[in-house]
């Protein structure tokens, strides 16, 4: 392992500048959304750990029912254009949400119908975002970009995170929904401004298109591997962050304002990870990126053991770092292997393969906790997340895949500017793909 100096700034390229205050705007404002969609359904006439939810699963859904639709949308037409719809989308979606919240009329299924709309500005907007970057970001620099974004939306989630506890407390969570469909307003102003080059346009089928990105995706065992184990693990982390935290701290530590602690500590912990991951440099990426995934329980299982808030938000500083070293090594890792044509469709079948559990553990958390208990259901995410983990460690390709040289030049990565190098014990030799799964900014 090394640490790299870097060479000239990149906060002077003025194209990477508003790609990074688009993404700081738009995080901050899902920093109070964050918090404030969960208390303010369970804050409504009627509210149960089952509505809560079903809500939240209605917003997951459309993001794994049309990511692969969302990755060849992107690969075909501007993907800065995209990403200006995508936030148009989603600011319409919490602006609704909001008033819904702050005039008390809130019915079931008018909350369903825009947790929908904002999953699938999600949808549309994340793999348009993971193709944008290359596009922005001289190749040879990726790495440090990829850092350097997650400092300033990491920064911005904390203080969005920090903020939302006392605004939910003081001024009601509606009005936490309404800064996040203003911050979306302000982020497609932001992006639209950006200049990207024309990209020429895809005339192949979408059929066609999807079966490209496929046979990209499945002829690499690594990719494959690691995206099956982020199926176990964003589910069981949406189910602690989306369900069972919150009812755990509204149960046992006081409501908003503690668990806007414990989160506020991983977003603190993102930071100085993606600082560090900015810099560092590692022979083998996919190892170091799997082997940060494990910390991601400790905080899971301490809540279930009802552990003082204090030693849960360390907890969740640990995993904070971790989990951006993951993201950073993952993301760099994609760009440079993949070509940029198929980098969007690629993304979203990665997107697909993570996400493919995530409503499930959104909908079946609040009935299991009510069944078990909340802290049986937290041990038994925790459980999980260290199974999966120690799973995608079996393969041979995520244990030796060497990184691949850094391109010194130019506007975009491309496979053969960088091509990749598996071990002996893997199953072939590729060029990679896909892009950063996650914890999600978006």
């Amino acid at each position: 392992m090394t640490v790299s100096s870097g060479g000239s700034p990149l906060w002077r390229d003025r194209q990477f500048v508003l790609l990074v205050c688009a993404r700081v705007i738009s995080v901050l404002g899902n920093g109070f959304a964050r918090v404030a969609l969960g208390f303010a359904v369970l804050a409504l006439p009627g509210a149960s750990a089952g509505r809560l939810s079903l809500v939240l699963a209605c917003q997951a859904v459309p993001q794994l029912v049309f990511i692969l639709v969302g990755g060849v949308i992107a690969d075909r037409m501007s993907r800065a254009k995209l990403m200006v719809l995508a936030d148009v989308l989603g600011a319409g979606a919490y602006a609704g949400l909001a008033a819904m919240v702050l005039t008390g009329h809130a019915p079931l299924v008018a909350m369903c119908l825009l947790a929908v709309v904002a999953g699938t500005a999600t949808a549309l907007f994340s793999p348009a975002m993971d193709g944008l970057v290359p596009l922005v970001v001289p190749a040879g620099r990726l790495q440090q970009a990829n850092g350097l974004l997650r400092v300033g939306t990491n920064g911005s989630l904390l203080l969005g995170l920090a903020l939302s506890g006392v605004t939910v407390a003081l001024v009601g969570a509606g009005w936490a929904l309404a800064l996040n469909a203003a911050s979306f307003v302000v982020s497609a102003v932001l992006t639209a401004r950006l200049r990207v080059s024309v990209r020429p346009r895809n005339r192949s089928s979408g059929w066609a298109d999807l079966r490209e990105g496929w046979q990209e995706f499945a002829s690499r065992q690594w990719l494959w591997v690691v995206v099956a184990q982020y199926t176990v693990v964003v589910a069981a982390n949406n189910a602690n962050v989306g369900v069972l935290g919150p009812l755990t701290a509204e149960q046992n530590f006081g409501g908003a304002r503690a668990w806007s602690v414990i989160v506020g500590a991983q977003a603190v912990g993102t930071i100085a990870g993606a600082g560090l991951a900015a810099r560092v440099r590692v022979n083998r990426p996919i190892l170091v990126a799997v082997l940060c995934t494990f910390p991601a329980a400790l905080p899971i299982a301490l809540l279930s053991a009802e552990a003082p808030v204090w030693v849960i938000a360390v907890a969740m500083f640990g995993a904070g770092i971790a989990v951006d070293v993951f993201g950073v090594l993952w993301a760099t890792t994609i760009q440079r292997q993949v070509p940029e044509e198929v980098l969007s469709r690629v993304s979203s079948y990665d997107w697909f393969g993570s996400l493919a559990f995530a409503p499930l553990g959104l909908l079946v958390a609040g009935p299991v906790a009510a069944a078990v208990g909340t802290s049986q259901a937290l041990a038994g995410c925790a459980v999980l997340v260290v199974l999966a983990t120690a799973a995608a460690l079996l393969s041979p390709q995520v244990r030796t895949l060497r990184a691949a040289p850094e391109a010194s030049s130019g506007t975009a990565s491309s496979p053969e500017a960088a091509e990749c190098q598996v071990g002996e014990e893997g199953a072939g030799s590729d060029v990679e793909p896909v892009a950063d799964v996650k914890r999600r900014t978006q």
